[in-house]
């Protein structure tokens, strides 16, 4: 299952179709195509696959609300989620040369940030 599979379905499918945990690995997945395309300096497409996550998420949180998830999946739920913080550890990394020319070339300050 991947990211669009998900932003399309309708939310009554969602709940029918998809289990929580392919929510989590949907949002797993586009963390490494984000990953990716932020090793290459594609940031446009970052931008595209965030959008695509919070979409995912709040799909996530409505269907969590709906129907937990199964105990004998949420040791999986952890390892993902690591996965998935840590993916977005190293994009902040690279964003971060990025995030500074931005600051600089609208007239931020050096000490002030964006993010």
């Amino acid at each position: 299952m991947n990211a669009p599979e998900l932003i399309t379905a309708s939310a009554e499918d969602d709940l029918r179709t998809h289990s929580l945990l392919g929510y989590y690995e949907a949002i797993e997945q586009a963390s490494q195509d984000m990953l990716e395309a932020a090793r290459t300096g594609d940031w446009d497409t970052v931008v595209r696959l965030e959008g695509a996550c919070a979409v995912l998420i709040a799909q996530l949180k409505h269907a969590a609300s709906v129907s937990p998830l199964p105990a004998e999946e949420i040791a999986l739920k952890g390892r993902i989620m690591q996965r998935i913080l840590r993916n977005d550890a190293e994009i902040r990394n690279l964003a971060e040369p990025w995030i500074n020319e931005l600051s600089r070339m609208t007239g931020h300050p050096d000490g002030e940030r964006l993010h």
